[in-house]
């Protein structure tokens, strides 16, 4: 595995990498690698045939007096795991070699940038947009591969390749849960056992509106939400943000499950002084 740090460099590797037709796929991430980016990698190479792994703390994801701190970045421990894991290239750019000091372009996607998580974190999908363009015009991989863990995130990269016409097809990869449900995130090493055991009630407030859906026929919006917010509120250590039922295109409010395609159930909450934040997709079919 080659570990790349200079966009030149990567450059100048990709072509080489895709000749003779070979397929490639991104996987961008932020550090911290753990289980959910080793799903991506394994589905990765199922589609391609040579797999490159971002790593890249992006700065302009947050403003000043945001609540997330700046993960230590373990290079090596990274890149001993995607190595493991067979991948072919690491890109771990420096914060000044993606944004130099002059660096005055930013890419948004207008309202979907201020839903859901991004009602409170206004920069922050806006960071998204800017370094994943970045990063596949700078790979310019066949294939990018996110996590429907991120659901608002995965929507808007999806809409952002197809607005911009980028050569590139965004995967979206289902959500990887550890033994009792809790999403596998960089987050859960923040929680003590007390929160994380608190932490389970999210994907239960979830699980029971899929219930209500699948066994009582339940479609309307307000009653699902209320369901969640209902067992939520059973745990003193979890403080929801929000509980929306939107649409899967351009996450707008649904007052009712949409007819012929699929609802995406997404909450946010903070579990002690950590925010969680979890979803699932819905479907008047779903059985």
């Amino acid at each position: 595995m080659e570990i790349v740090t200079r966009i030149p460099r990567m450059r100048m590797l990709a072509p080489r990498l895709k000749r003779d037709g070979k397929k490639l796929a991104l996987i961008p991430t932020m550090s911290a690698l753990h289980d959910g980016h080793a799903s991506l990698i394994r589905r990765a190479q199922i589609i391609a045939d040579v797999v490159v792994v971002s790593i890249f703390f992006n700065p302009i994801h947050f403003q000043q007096g945001d609540e997330f701190e700046v993960p230590t970045r373990d290079l090596a421990r990274d890149a001993e795991l995607v190595a493991n894991k067979g991948v072919d290239v690491l890109f771990a750019p420096s914060v000044d070699e993606i944004y130099p000091e002059d660096f005055l372009t930013y890419v948004t996607t207008d309202i979907l940038d201020c839903r859901l998580c991004g009602a409170n974190q206004p920069n922050y999908f806006r960071g998204v947009t800017t370094i994943i363009n970045k990063l596949i015009n700078i790979v310019q991989p066949h294939f990018t591969l996110v996590g429907q863990k991120d659901a608002q995130q995965s929507i808007i990269i999806r809409r952002m390749v197809r607005d911009l016409s980028m050569d590139t097809e965004v995967v979206i990869c289902p959500t990887v849960r550890g033994s009792d449900g809790l999403v596998i995130s960089s987050r859960n090493a923040s929680l003590n056992p007390a929160e994380r055991r608190a932490a389970l009630v999210l994907y239960r407030g979830l699980q029971r509106a899929q219930e209500l859906v699948e066994r009582e026929g339940v479609r309307e919006a307000a009653t699902l939400t209320e369901a969640v917010r209902q067992v939520l509120e059973t745990e003193p250590l979890v403080r929801p943000e929000y509980v929306a039922l939107v649409d899967m295109e351009n996450l707008n409010p649904l007052t009712t499950l949409a007819d012929d395609s699929e609802s995406l159930l997404a909450l946010a909450a903070h579990v002690g002084q950590v925010r969680l934040t979890d979803n699932i997709v819905l479907s008047t079919g779903t059985t």
